[in-house]
């Protein structure tokens, strides 16, 4: 993919890594090969791309580029709910992650920053595709309060609209009224 993007269209400068997923089980349940998925998607992929997006800014010289995880309020607490507490763990380790970049960029005298956006339930396919049917899923948006895509894209586009001395290190969105 970033060879390709190199090819045609120069190099990174912006990198949003907005991949997760969850496989909707208990810690209980769970099996190695689901936990594998999740780590594999959400924190060695997430990983894979920030490295490769920073080569590409380096390569060209880019000095004010940027690094957007798309993380999860998952992230930052434990969800009640038993059936994503491993992705709740996947998205802890998207917060270290976060820190520890935004240290070893400091390190090498960059511009380059990175940024979170770390949502509560946004109304997607997330759900379903965790493994909820098309009704629980429904059901689930209904009982709580949500986020949409729109209100994530303005966070994205508030961080990079910041001025180049201001790091926005992370955005914890909630509806106002719903969610703890």
């Amino acid at each position: 993919m970033f060879a390709r993007i190199k090819r045609e269209l120069g190099g990174v400068d912006v990198c949003i890594n907005n991949a997760g997923m969850s496989i909707h089980n208990s810690l209980l349940e769970g099996t190695p090969e689901q936990w594998r998925k999740m780590l594999d998607l959400n924190v060695v992929a997430l990983c894979l791309c920030t490295r490769e997006a920073l080569t590409s800014m380096k390569e060209r010289g880019v000095d004010d580029g940027h690094i957007i995880h798309i993380n999860s309020i998952g992230g930052h607490r434990i969800s009640p709910m038993p059936g994503i507490r491993f992705y709740c763990g996947t998205k802890h380790m998207v917060t270290a992650l976060t820190e520890a970049l935004r240290q070893e960029l400091r390190q090498t005298d960059t511009n380059i920053r990175i940024s979170a956006i770390s949502p509560g339930v946004v109304e997607t396919e997330f759900a379903v595709n965790s493994g909820l049917s098309h009704a629980a899923a429904q059901q689930l948006y209904q009982q709580l309060p949500c986020v949409q895509a729109d209100d994530i894209t303005e966070s994205v586009i508030h961080v990079l609209s910041a001025p180049p001395h201001v790091q926005i290190h992370d955005i914890l969105m909630r509806p106002t009224k719903g969610q703890t």
